[in-house]
């Protein structure tokens, strides 16, 4: 339990606000919608530290209809007492001051995310409007803010119960590029903080969907662990262990399963350090040298372990708490501190060794596991050696069926990965040749959740598509040689285009991750309906849009089949291209004056239209494939397309009525 002294001689300053508007950048890391997403989360890393400090146990996230955020705890409150340099209300300083706070000299936090003392301010300075209520010694206190600027002094407003800080902030539009809030962004790191704090729990309320989670585990990152293997075979129980020396603090725990990823989670001070660093390493380098030392005693001598094969089918979450956190940038994605490394890697060397013999039959099963993956490693390199030889790996050699571009800039170039050669004949006849290359695809690609990567270079379409990104794939592979840096699917709006599209996708975020997460894939969006009235012509893309068009003759609507090539030819002119052999589309009975078609191929539509509905970048709407939340991710890759088919069918069930415009 921390010192209770929490006031406000507690507070230091270290310099102003000014440069914080000027060059937001520099302090939430961008203007996009992840640094808006910074603004909540400073403002919970406070709420956080007090639960950290043993005085919150209770945390509320309210994302209202304007998407304005409220964050509310019942911790201490901050302070409001004058502070005895800047004669101003504590309040006051902690919110307009750069760098203040009470996390420096470690009486108020010994632990804490919010290191640099900038976090609530920053979200005040970014933000139109805030408005911070105080309730603590019996009272209620309360200030608002404009732009960072307190417009009103603080107000006591009369007695009120309990304690604890509540944050309404609005992000200001003139900052930030997009002002939405993501309802899903916001729960996954509330998710995850309630995973890395056992007690505490976190509510998140969404008041425009009228969604609401409520997160409480009190098994820790024991139960994170759990949740990550959900939907997957597991081997044994999850292994955990701790170990604190002076101040700092580290939890492991782990557990392997039957798949071919790795999902494994890193933390400083409750902070997600994607990047990973210090603490990750001793992780990787323990576990490597453990499972290795094992693998010799079962006789496996002649195989060397490296850091990929253990992490195969690995999940695990590795959290340290330490009073000096260094962390490369204000928004922390990377772990610095040096002697992380030797204190993880002696804790998970010790522990992990003490598992193995303890428990002989589930270590077999690792380790045989870990052994495997370093024969199918040495498998995928002779697969892509031969593949290499025969030139389909060879970027210098690019496939036959591949239409390349004329221009060699990749941040300029897009890549249309097309369902079908009838599709793509168009899309080649349509395209921009100057800057749009078209990839045919022919069929279902393989599903590559239930294959290694040697099985995954049998694929001719995959071995297609890899040679034509440039990327390589598996040890190879290298996001810099991506020859386009926009790769759009573009598949029929029918069952069969959505499972080729998750085929698509399964493989871009299980062997090209990094294209996911740098938001280089991309999802074509044609039209559902043409519609015609006279010699109007409109294209919609989903049925809101038809029903704004038509009318009360929506209700009328009843799509017949019918041949759809009359009205191509009608429209596209008698020298048109690639009218011939096209499938049949749907097209309606005219409906007070509407002729409706409705497209089910990208074949159904001529290079002309393609181009103006589809691929036109004026015109176009294209959907960008990012990775929200990572375990969500890996959690529907896992039931949509792993070998476990209970989760599947409930998925199917959970989500029917959602399915709109199926096929049957």
């Amino acid at each position: 339990m921390e010192s209770k002294s929490y006031r406000a001689d507690d507070i230091q300053v270290l310099e102003g606000l000014e440069a914080v508007r000027k060059r937001p950048s520099m302090y939430i890391g961008s203007t996009n919608i992840k640094g808006l997403h910074h603004l909540i989360y400073e403002a919970v890393d406070n709420s956080i530290d007090e639960a950290l400090a043993g005085f919150c146990n209770k945390i509320t996230v309210i994302i209202h209809k304007d998407d304005s955020v409220t964050v509310e705890d019942n911790g201490r409150g901050i302070p409001v007492d004058m502070h005895p340099k800047y004669k101003k209300p504590a309040l006051e300083i902690v919110m307009t001051k750069l760098h203040a706070g009470g996390k420096f000299d470690k009486k108020a936090y010994k632990v804490s995310g919010g290191l640099h003392g900038v976090g609530i301010s920053v979200t005040n300075a970014l933000s139109a409007v805030l408005k911070a209520e105080v309730r603590r010694d019996g009272r209620l206190f309360s200030q608002t803010y404009e732009l960072g600027v307190p417009v009103n002094e603080m107000q006591d407003k009369g007695p009120a119960e309990g304690t604890g800080t509540r944050i309404t902030f609005k992000p200001d539009p003139s900052i930030f590029e997009e002002t939405t809030i993501h309802y899903e962004t916001v729960a996954a790191r509330l998710r995850d903080l309630s995973f890395l704090n056992p007690g505490l729990k976190i509510t998140v309320m969404d008041e425009r969907d009228v969604k609401q989670a409520d997160y409480e585990y009190k098994g820790g990152i024991v139960d994170f662990v759990k949740y990550l293997n959900k939907n997957k075979i597991a081997f044994g129980n999850v292994i955990y262990f701790t170990k604190e020396k002076n101040s700092t603090k580290v939890e492991v725990a782990l557990q392997y399963n039957d798949g071919y990823t790795e999902n494994v989670l890193s933390f400083a001070n409750n902070i997600n350090t994607v990047e990973g660093g210090t603490h990750l390493t001793g992780f990787k380098t323990a576990l490597t040298r453990c499972m290795n030392a094992y693998a010799e005693r079962m006789g496996e001598r002649e195989i060397k372990l490296t850091g990929d094969d253990v992490l195969e089918g690995l999940s695990a979450v590795v959290s340290v708490k330490l009073t000096e956190p260094q962390f490369e940038g204000q928004t922390k994605t990377k772990l610095g501190n040096s002697d992380m490394k030797g204190i993880v890697d002696s804790l998970v060397n010790d522990a992990f060794s003490s598992y193995l013999e303890e428990n002989p039959s589930t270590a077999r099963l690792v380790v045989e596991k870990c052994v495997n993956a370093a024969k199918a490693r040495e498998a995928a390199r002779k697969a892509r050696e031969l593949t290499r030889r025969k030139n389909y790996l060879d970027s210098s050699s690019l496939p036959g069926k591949l239409a390349d571009c004329s221009n060699r800039d990749p941040s300029m170039c897009e890549l249309y990965i097309v369902e079908g050669d009838s599709a793509g004949g168009s899309a080649k006849q349509g395209r921009n040749r100057e800057y749009q290359a078209i990839l045919p695809l022919r069929g279902k690609i393989l599903n590559v959740e239930k294959a290694r990567l040697h099985k995954v270079l049998t694929s001719e379409e995959i071995v297609t598509t890899i040679t034509a990104l440039g990327t390589g794939v598996g040890e190879e592979f290298d996001a810099k040689k991506l020859r386009y840096h926009k790769v759009i699917i573009m598949t029929d709006a029918d069952v069969d285009g959505a499972h080729i599209r998750t085929l698509l996708l399964t493989f871009f975020y299980r062997y090209m991750k990094p294209l996911v997460e740098n938001g280089n894939i991309y999802i074509a969006q044609p039209p559902l309906y043409r519609v015609k009235k006279g010699k109007d012509l409109t294209y919609c893309y989903n049925d809101e849009e038809l029903k704004k068009i038509i009318g009360e003759a929506a209700a009328e609507l009843n799509l017949v089949s019918a041949d759809a090539k009359t009205a191509r030819k009608e429209e596209a002119g008698p020298d048109a291209e690639g009218e011939e052999g096209e499938e049949s589309g749907q097209i309606a009975k005219k409906v007070k004056g509407y002729e409706i078609q409705r497209y089910k191929g990208l074949g159904e539509m001529n290079p002309r239209q393609l181009w103006e509905t589809t691929m036109d970048p004026g015109t176009r709407t294209l959907l960008q494939v990012t990775i929200e939340d990572g375990v969500e991710a890996d959690q529907i890759f896992t039931i949509l397309m792993g070998d476990q088919v209970e989760p599947r069918r409930q998925f199917i069930q959970d989500n029917a009525k959602k399915v709109v415009n199926l096929d049957v």
